[in-house]
C-alpha cells in the first residue's frame, strides 16, 4: 500500500490559492486513473484505486496545513503499508523554487514548509518522499499572503502542465523507484 498526500488547506477560499498545488496534483491523479471519488472521514478526504500492481491511497486533509501531520499519522497508523519512505509520499508547494520547477527528495528538512514540518514532527522521522512543486516567490509580498493568492493567469497556464508533470512523476515513483523519477524530474 501506498499513501500519496497532497498538502493544502480546506475551503473553497482557499481552493486555487498556491499553497494548493498539492491538492491539485491528487486530484489530477484521482481523475486521471479512475480513483473512487474522495469521502470525508471527518480531517481528511480519502481516494482509493490501483495504478498497475499498487494500492494506493489518496489523502487531501481537511485541517489547516500545519496540522496536517496529525492526519498522516492518522492514515499511517490505519494502513497498511511497506516500508518508509517508499510508501509515502507527500506533494507540496515550494516558495524557493521557481514557478512550475518540480524537484522530488527522498528526505530532509521541511525547508520552512510547515505542513511538511508538521509530518516530520507527527511521524518522528523525515523519511518520507516528496514531491515539490515551484511557486516562486514574491519579493514585495509577504510569504504567507503569496502562498495563499490565486495564480495569475500567466501562472496558471504554466502550472495546469506541471500538475499533469508531477502526477506523472509519482507514478514513476511508484512503478519504477524514486531515482528513477528524480532522474526524470529533477533535471528539467
Amino acid at each position: 500500500m501506498i499513501v500519496v498526500v497532497g498538502l493544502g488547506n480546506p475551503g473553497r477560499k482557499y481552493a486555487k490559492t498556491k499553497h494548493n498545488v498539492g491538492f491539485m496534483v491528487v486530484d489530477a491523479l484521482v481523475k486521471k486513473y479512475n480513483f473512487s471519488e474522495f469521502r470525508n472521514k471527518y480531517d481528511y478526504f480519502i481516494s482509493e484505486g490501483r495504478v498497475e500492481n499498487h494500492d494506493i491511497v489518496m489523502i487531501k486533509p481537511a485541517t489547516y496545513m500545519n496540522l496536517s501531520g496529525n492526519v498522516v499519522k492518522k492514515v499511517i497508523n490505519k494502513t497498511i503499508i511497506n516500508s518508509l519512505p517508499d510508501s509515502l509520499i507527500v506533494i507540496h508547494d515550494d516558495m524557493d523554487l521557481p514557478i512550475g520547477k518540480i524537484k522530488i527528495k527522498k528526505n530532509g528538512s521541511s525547508g520552512g514548509h510547515k505542513g511538511v514540518q508538521s509530518i516530520i514532527d507527527s511521524l518522528g522521522t523525515d523519511n518520507f518522499i516528496r514531491v515539490k512543486i515551484g511557486i516562486g516567490k514574491d519579493l514585495f509580498q509577504d510569504g504567507s499572503d503569496y502562498v495563499l493568492s490565486p495564480f495569475t493567469k500567466e501562472q496558471q497556464a504554466i502550472i495546469k502542465e506541471k500538475i499533469s508533470q508531477a502526477a506523472d512523476a509519482i507514478i514513476v515513483i511508484i512503478n519504477e523507484g524514486v531515482d528513477k523519477a528524480m532522474n526524470i524530474y529533477n533535471r528539467n
